[in-house]
Parts: structure tokens; sequence; C-alpha cells
């Protein structure tokens, strides 16, 4: 008993045993993670006290101190949602985000099973092929999508972009996708081909139940891009009804050198809702995809 009691404290002595001591613990744990935090919330903070301060508030700091709200109000959100098309802003970045997003992951899913699964000759170098599309810049690529989507009549309606999202979408959720079919068993694809099941069988009844963690990653990862992206927006879509929320706040709240500072701190912090109560739902699924699918 001594000797696993001696054992146990040289364990713990060698491994996290230096936490005890309570300084090391407020320098090593406390203090790294009250930096991260602050990091993280105080853009949000910034914003939720923009939105309802008063634009004296945000001019005069000799009377106001910039960190804190003296007589919030609800003006600039008010002037947000019912003097702007914002809430019409708000609704078609869910469309297309969503739609964006389901056309993604549908290609992503045969794209990385064929990849990782189908044993093909190259099907390495397709694999690295389709992650270096990712890392071509959208920049480069709107020119020549904004002729094809002249050209087809897409121009300045919503399908401009849910057809040119996946282009960056498809090649991201394939590569993330790729690497978690990689972590599925291939005896599992073995006996289900002994049993007779077909590769359409063994990709609905097998591999995608056993992938949702992984699917609901690359989901969250797509439509975050899809809510978030600016360039294609901007230059796909030209009328006021028809614009996300990255275009139209900055496109409508910021005339000539005048900024609407309230009502854009709003409508940023509104726009950031629902990637943020998206994560929240799926945190567990999003955990679980990055520590693998299923241990041989």
């Amino acid at each position: 008993m001594a000797v696993t009691e001696t054992g146990t404290t040289r364990a713990d002595d060698g491994g996290m045993g230096y936490l005890q001591s309570v300084p090391r613990r407020v320098v090593t744990v406390y203090l790294p993670l009250l930096v991260f935090v602050f990091v993280l919330l105080f853009p949000f903070y910034w914003m939720t006290i923009t939105a309802i301060k008063p634009n004296i508030e945000m001019t005069d700091y000799d009377r106001f101190n910039p960190l804190w709200v003296v007589h919030p109000t609800l003006d600039h959100i008010r002037y947000l949602l019912f003097e702007t098309s914002y809430p019409g802003w708000l609704l078609n970045t869910v469309i297309i985000s969503t739609a964006a997003t389901v056309i993604s992951l549908f290609a992503s899913v045969f794209a990385a099973y064929a990849i990782e699964r189908l044993r093909f000759s190259g099907s390495r170098q397709v694999g690295l092929a389709v992650f270096l599309a990712y890392l071509v810049p959208p920049s480069i690529l709107f020119i020549p999508l904004s002729l094809m989507v002249f050209k087809l009549g897409l121009y300045d309606t919503p399908f401009a972009l849910i057809l040119t999202y996946p282009t960056f979408l498809v090649p991201f959720c394939t590569w993330l996708l790729m690497g978690y079919f990689r972590s599925i068993p291939f005896e599992l694809e073995e006996c289900a081909l002994i049993d007779g099941a077909s590769r359409w069988q063994i990709l609905v009844k097998i591999v995608l139940p056993l992938s949702v963690p992984g699917l609901i990653s690359a989901g969250i990862f797509a439509f975050t891009l899809s809510w978030n992206e600016f360039i294609y927006a901007l230059t796909f879509i030209q009328s006021s009804e028809n614009k996300t929320v990255p275009v139209g706040v900055l496109t409508e709240l910021v005339r000539s050198d005048v900024y609407e500072w309230g009502s854009l701190m709003a409508g940023a912090l509104i726009g950031s809702l629902p990637v943020v109560i998206l994560y929240s739902f799926f945190v567990e699924h999003y955990v679980s995809s990055m520590t693998g699918a299923v241990k041989e």
C-alpha cells in the first residue's frame, strides 16, 4: 500500500501535481484563461454597448466613459429593424447560406466517399487537388464567375450566390469529410459487401449514420463561411432588397463620411446571433467530430 501511495504521489508530482500550488495555478491556468475569454468576448461587449449608446455618448468622451453606457437607448435597433431593409437582408442571408450549405454537403459527401473508400488509382492526387482548390483566393475566382453569372442571367438574384458559394465550400467540406471517412474502419464496409450490400446501401446505412458528427461539423463551417462571405455578395448583388447582412450593413448604413455606428454595431450583433445559436446547439457533435469517428 505504501509503495502504491508513493508511486501515485510521484505520478501526480510528475503530471498535474504542480497545479496544486495556488500561485502556479493562477499563473498557468486562470490568468491565460482570463486573457483568452477577454479577447473573445470584448468585441461582443463593445458591439452591445455601442448598439444601445446614444450618439452623444459616442463622441463626448470628456463627460462619458467609452466603456460604459449612462443613458441606454433602443433607437439604433429600432432604426435598423423598422427603417432599413435589415430584416430582408437577414432573411436573404439565412436562405442563401442554408441552400449553399445543403448543396455543398450533398456534393462533398459523394466526392469524399469516392476519394477515400473506392480506392481508385490517383485518389490521393485527387484529394490533394481538392485541397489546393480550396486555397485559391475568392478575389481571383470572382472574375471568371462573374462572366458566367451574367451569361446565365443570374445577376442580382439569390441564385447567383447559391450557385457560386459551393465553389469554395465543396473543396473545404470534401477535405474535412475525407479525414472523417478515413477514421471509419474498412472492416465495416467489407462485412456489408460480403452480406450483399451495394455501395449506395453502405453509404446511406453505414457510413452516413457514423459520420453525423463530421457532417454537422462540415455543415457548421460551410454555413459560417456562407454567412460571412462578402466579395461574391458585393459583386453579384446590386439591389438593396436582395443584399445579405455583411454587404447591406456596410453599403446601406455608411453614407459617404457618415457612419451610423449604433446601427452598424446593432446589425453586426444581431447578424452574429444565428451562428452563435447554431454552434451552441451542435457543440457536442462538433467536438466529437474533432476526435474521430469509430475507433478500431
